[in-house]
């Protein structure tokens, strides 16, 4: 796999894995509305998948080695087309155990599942390949992941207690 796809990937199955927990539980526990949560990840799929793409997008222009461009056009634009596609792509695919179970908190127990096994798995491929121990990995991301689930119930049930 090329290196520009890989690293695409990576943030995208990482950023999205978290950005789309913490917005799902934070939104449950400010409205437990399963439209408001389904329609807020389908926006956020686009919106953060296009701006991440162009984060990546000027910061690989931004790189220089010797004078020069570190990366080549082609390289930076699959950099950000893969970005997109990995961010965006990831985030939605949080939208499908809220919309096949009848139980709202059936849903969202299932999507936390979903994402801290994609959180294990990638991360577990990511150590084997660099020839690592997962478990220091695995353990770093899924601490992350509860943090900002935590975080973002938090805020979501304060944010129902002060406007709701």
């Amino acid at each position: 796999m090329n290196q520009q796809v890989l690293s695409a990937i990576s943030f995208g199955i990482t950023s999205g894995t978290i950005t789309a927990l913490g917005m799902l539980v934070g939104l449950d526990s400010a409205t437990s509305d399963r439209f408001v949560i389904v329609a807020g990840l389908v926006v956020m799929a686009v919106a953060d998948g296009l701006a991440d793409a162009c984060g990546w997008h000027l910061a690989e222009e931004s790189e220089m080695k010797g004078g020069k461009s570190k990366f080549s056009q082609k390289e930076i634009w699959v950099t950000t087309i893969f970005t997109f596609l990995s961010v965006c792509g990831f985030i939605l695919t949080f939208t499908i155990p809220l919309l096949l179970f009848q139980q709202l908190g059936t849903g969202i127990l299932v999507a936390i599942a979903w994402g801290m096994l994609l959180l294990v798995i990638f991360n577990f491929y990511i150590a084997k390949m660099k020839k690592e121990s997962p478990m220091k990995i695995i353990l770093e991301h899924i601490l992350i992941a509860m943090f900002v689930i935590i975080v973002s119930y938090w805020i979501g049930d304060s944010l129902a207690k002060l406007i709701g």
